[in-house]
């Protein structure tokens, strides 16, 4: 018998000034079963630095042809391709033909180092690819907001990114290891 995945409700107000994007987002996260919160929270951060209307969580690990989340347009055609981990370079490359920009958001420490090192030959000269790391100690600090009915507030502001649930927050590091071009 397959296990089914665990729901949790996020109310996220997002304050991009950046971007100068202000928005409530009620969003419904299915969480797979062999997914950490570490990860969900991570897909959720991924959600607020690129928030709009448009954007929708994928499928993600239940499917290797979806990204974690995805901007369309009205005629279907893939606009945004939004991965986090430490996806196989494969996928990554394909994934850059079919949509105009692709934003991957490693994190995991030594291993995305690992990560990218193995796989910056054969993705740095994609021009439509933005690879952005995430230091270890924020995702694991994200991990510790996670509740099955959130109410979280991001604040970006001049690429600082602060992340707060309840009484706690924190200050995202974010690292860009490889820009478009």
């Amino acid at each position: 018998m397959a296990l089914k995945s665990t729901i949790f409700k996020a109310n996220l107000q997002v304050s991009d000034m950046d971007r100068s994007h202000y928005g409530s987002h009620f969003l419904t996260l299915a969480r797979h079963p062999s997914e950490t919160d570490e990860r969900m929270m991570v897909r959720l951060l991924a959600f607020a630095l690129n928030a709009s209307d448009a954007l929708a969580f994928g499928n993600g690990l239940s499917a290797d042809d979806e990204p974690d989340l995805w901007q369309k347009d009205l005629t279907g055609s893939i606009e945004l391709w939004l991965d986090v981990g430490l996806p196989d370079e494969k996928l990554v490359r394909k994934a850059c033909g079919r949509a105009g920009r692709v934003i991957i958001y490693a994190y995991g420490g030594r291993a995305a180092e690992i990560w990218w090192n193995q796989s910056r030959p054969k993705l740095e000269r994609i021009a439509n690819l933005t690879v952005i790391g995430i230091r270890q100690e924020s995702t694991r600090a994200l991990a510790e907001l996670a509740q099955r009915s959130m109410q979280l507030q991001c604040v970006i502001q001049d690429g600082t990114v602060l992340f707060s649930g309840g009484d706690e927050t924190v200050s995202v590091m974010l690292e860009q290891i490889k820009a478009p071009d």
